[in-house]
């Protein structure tokens, strides 16, 4: 299933600085940005769960925010976007 995470951590200590380091490289592992602080992310439901129990146990809920939208599997319809496309869609085939 496809899930967009979107985050904002405060930043206006040093820790917050390493967690949204932490938060970004946590996101990469699942998905690819496709904004400054959004990732889309191609999971299972089982990865899901370990998604969200990864950023939460990163995140500092009293400062923090993270947002997950559940696009699920028939996702190419729901999304439109405009503008430069910059990343690769999820599903396509990557030589390296």
């Amino acid at each position: 299933m496809m899930v967009v995470v979107a985050y904002d951590v405060s930043t206006e200590t040093p820790e917050g600085k390493h967690r949204l380091r932490l938060v970004a490289k946590t996101c990469m592992k699942y998905g690819q940005r496709v904004q400054n602080s959004v990732f889309e992310c191609s999971v299972s439901p089982s990865d899901y769960l370990v998604l969200v129990h990864d950023l939460l146990k990163i995140a500092n809920t009293d400062e923090d925010s993270l947002r997950f939208y559940k696009l699920g599997a028939r996702y190419a319809d729901k999304i439109e976007h405009y503008g430069r496309e910059r990343s690769m869609p999820v599903n396509d085939v990557m030589m390296i």
